[in-house]
């Protein structure tokens, strides 16, 4: 019972979010948010003692956790300065998790797959970046932002094309799908673009269901059998 302490205070941590999210309570999200991922990370650590693990993968994984934690917080601030970092931190852990998945889907794409999938999803950031009407110092870096997110799309959906383990890369593909989509209504609400009454219940949502599922895919994929 103790190994799944981690993980249901984490479920825990969740639920109060949200429902600090759905109520208006903003003190109790605010209150919350910051235990989310390290408990995530815990819960992944703990379980990790009962399987023989790739410590490097492990590490990874967890690494990308913690990012986001950190994100979470600077994201907790409305300045601009502050924004930027977090998206910079969230960056940093994106790039962990490509790293966790992305060079093993990769291998051996051919030159001219490079060259389409990387045109497609310059395509795909250029359209977003004008829908939502970035401008100004931000462009650069979310345009940067939405690539490496484009990538890490990419990274998941060739391991799921490519290999036999469906279910785990297809969570993985569905963690960053959903990832892409939080983000997405995150610069809606930034650049005035889009707000809906449920916008923050909507993004912390699809975020915790994308970091967890994440987790468990990169998790099954730090196992080594």
């Amino acid at each position: 019972m103790r190994k799944h302490l981690p993980l249901l205070f984490f479920i825990a941590a969740c639920a109060l979010n949200l429902y600090g999210r759905y109520t208006g309570n903003s003190e109790l999200a605010a209150a919350i948010k910051p235990a989310l991922m390290p408990l995530l990370a815990l819960s992944v650590a703990v379980y990790a003692l009962d399987y023989r693990m790739d410590r490097r993968a492990l590490e990874i994984l967890i690494g990308a956790q913690l990012f986001g934690c950190a994100g979470d917080i600077l994201l907790l601030s409305d300045e601009l300065a502050m924004f930027a970092s977090g998206i910079g931190a969230f960056l940093i852990g994106h790039i962990f998790y490509m790293t966790l998945f992305g060079g093993k889907s990769w291998k051996g794409l051919s030159w001219w797959g490079w060259i389409l999938c990387l045109a497609i999803m310059g395509g795909i950031v250029y359209f977003l970046v004008t829908l939502l009407k970035i401008e100004g110092e931000l462009l650069i870096p979310m345009a940067v932002y939405g690539m490496t997110l484009m990538l890490l799309i990419f990274s998941a959906l060739c391991g799921f094309i490519r290999f036999r383990e469906k279910g785990t890369w297809g969570i993985l593909l569905l963690g960053t799908l959903l990832f892409t989509f939080s983000d997405a209504l995150i610069a809606a609400g930034t650049f005035h673009v889009w707000d809906f009454e449920l916008r923050e219940f909507t993004v912390m949502a699809t975020y915790l269901a994308a970091q967890s599922l994440l987790a468990i895919g990169g998790f099954s994929l730090a196992r080594k059998n």
